[in-house]
Order: C-alpha cells, then structure tokens, then sequence
C-alpha cells in the first residue's frame, strides 16, 4: 500500500493516476471539508487526516510501506505565516515520526525551488544553501524547514528523499492552481495584462516521474531538482496562444511599475478582501523578475531522469480544461499573424 498526502492536489492527482496505472493499492489522505473532486471515480482508499494531527497520521500510515508527501500549504502572501508553518514543517515532521515508527521504508516528499538558494549568474543547483534573509514569502521559508525535517529523520534512519519541484504546468488540475487558474483566464480572455520575466517550470508529468524515480535510486537525505525548462513570460504566452487560439494580453506591464503596483494591491486584499485570489503578488512579481534557471543534472545523472517539454505539458494542460469544462473550446487560429505582430 503507498500512501499520498496532498491526493486532491495538482501533483497528487497526477502522482495517484500513474500509481494506479502502474498496479499499485493507493490510500490517500484527504481533510474533511477540502475540494477532493481529483479522487472522483478513483479505485483508492480515501481516508480522513490532518498532518497536524498524530493520532491520525498514526491510522493512516499503518500498513503502508511507502509515503508520497505531496502536500503542502500554499501562500505568496503575507499574515498567515503560523498556520503555513503548522501545516508545512510541524505536518511533515509529525508525518516523518510517525513513518519511522511504522517502519515505512521509503518516504518522497515535494520540495520547492523557492527553498533552494538562487544563483545570480547561473542555475541553482543543490548545493546552493537557502538565504534566509532575502525578501522572500512565508512559504519559502516553510519549506526550508521542511528539508531540516527530512534531514532529521534521515539521521534517525528514514530512507526519505526530496523531489525539488519548479512551477508545475500540466493536466488533473482540479482546484486549480495559480498557473491553471492564468490559463483558464487566458483562455476567456479574461487576462488583461502580462509582466516580462522568467522561471523554470516543470510538467506534471515530469514531476511525477521525478517523484517515482526518487522513491526507487534517491540517496536518503538528498534532495533532487526536477525540472522541465526555462520559459520567458513572453514564450509561455506564445505557447498559451498556440493553444487556445487568443491573443495575448496587449498590456506588457514594466516589471518595477508592476512591483509597485503590487505592493500595494496585496497590501489592500490582504487587509481588507483576504479571500479574493491574488495573481501578481509582490514574491511572484519578484521571482519572476530574477528569472531563475535550476539544473537538474543531478536527477539526470544519479536517478535516470529525462525531461519532456513545457510544450506538451501546457497541451495537455489544455486539453484536460476542455475535457472537463473548465474552459469553453473556441480553437480558432491564433488572431495574430507574422505580418501583424511586426
């Protein structure tokens, strides 16, 4: 039996869907109250947890003998730092105790290139520590933390490993995520503007298979970076107009007019509309002008890991939307001809 936290999630619905493709009896840990519409139609056991909660970590590890710790809060904002932190670090350390004394045998837990140290004239790799002293959101920190607590229980002899995951593009996106929810507004041509930068994302797919090949040659206490490739802002929207057939937002906002502007607007939502979605938040607007490359060469090497594309991925990220109605397919040709576009 391999257990899944975080099942109703992006990476978790996609991890579950190759699990049970490949054979396995999955459980999977869900809240009570949570959007858990990824598990409909599933062949899983779905138990009731919170990584907060002992005792029910306890019933849910038992009989397991693999863990995949996809779960995570998630927030690029400010003012609630104590319950991310209770959720991340304190969830993954009660989760890791209660595997060891279980005897799991392995444990994959998701990481976060926020938590890996940047590196200004190149690729960030793992052996850049975290600097904890740039501006950088609660969650970062978090995850930071999550790491010493995988490295603590590597000492105490968990076989456990982190999967490093980038900005994650691809299809089983149920709630969705910040990069689904851009699409699926791209896509109704509701996105009326776009800043220039950068990140690294990584396919669900690739994902999921960094995931499974970390569980069967990861190192214990090593963390791996699984990425896909480097995308500008400006080729993800070529790649969204390919797919959706829409032109791009004509707004092409400055990077610091945008910084500003959201200083402000997260500062107004945060207060006074907490529950409003925030696309450009001053960490992302900040993480996307650093525009920060990750070198996956040691997942490459140790684990046998072979990226696919970004292209594919946002193909099939699409294609799920449109299955599922999340997004009302039009598939006229792109509006924007050579000719127009100089």
């Amino acid at each position: 039996m391999i257990l899944i936290t975080g099942s109703s999630g992006h990476l978790g619905a996609n991890l579950i869907r190759r699990l049970l493709r490949d054979g396995h009896a999955v459980r999977a840990i869900v809240r009570k109250g949570s959007n858990n519409a990824a598990l409909e139609g599933l062949d899983v056991e779905v138990v009731f947890g919170d990584l907060r909660d002992v005792a029910s970590m306890k019933s849910a590890v038992r009989g397991c003998s693999q863990i995949h710790h996809c779960a995570a809060k998630l927030s690029t904002t400010a003012g609630n730092e104590r319950e991310i932190f209770d959720c991340n670090v304190i969830g993954t350390r009660n989760l890791l105790r209660v595997a060891l004394e279980a005897g799991v045998s392995r444990v994959v837990v998701s990481g976060s290139l926020s938590a890996v140290g940047n590196n200004p004239t190149g690729s960030s790799d793992e052996n850049i520590p975290f600097y904890p002293f740039e501006k950088l959101p609660p969650y970062s920190h978090t995850k930071a933390g999550v790491e010493q607590e995988c490295l603590k229980a590597a000492v105490e002899g968990l076989h456990v490993v982190v999967a490093v995951s980038c900005a994650i593009i691809g299809p089983n996106d149920f709630k969705p995520s910040r990069m689904g929810r851009t699409l699926v507004d791209f896509a109704h041509g509701k996105l009326r503007a776009y800043i220039p930068g950068g990140f690294t994302f990584v396919s669900t797919k690739d994902m999921v298979e960094g995931h499974m090949l970390a569980m069967e040659k990861g190192r214990s206490g090593q963390k791996y970076i699984i990425a896909t490739e480097f995308l500008t802002v400006d080729e993800l929207m070529s790649m969204y107009e390919e797919v959706t057939g829409r032109r791009r937002p004509r707004l092409r906002l400055p990077p610091p007019l945008m910084a500003g502007i959201s200083e402000v607007t997260s500062f107004v939502l945060t207060n006074f509309f907490p529950n409003a979605p925030q696309r450009f938040t001053p960490a992302a607007v900040r993480f996307l002008r650093m525009q920060r490359k990750a070198d996956c060469s040691k997942a490459v090497r140790e684990l046998g890991y072979r990226p696919t594309t970004m292209a594919e991925a946002v193909q099939e990220a699409y294609d799920c939307f449109v299955r599922r109605g999340v997004i009302k397919q039009t598939r006229k040709q792109v509006l924007i001809s050579r000719r127009e576009e100089s």
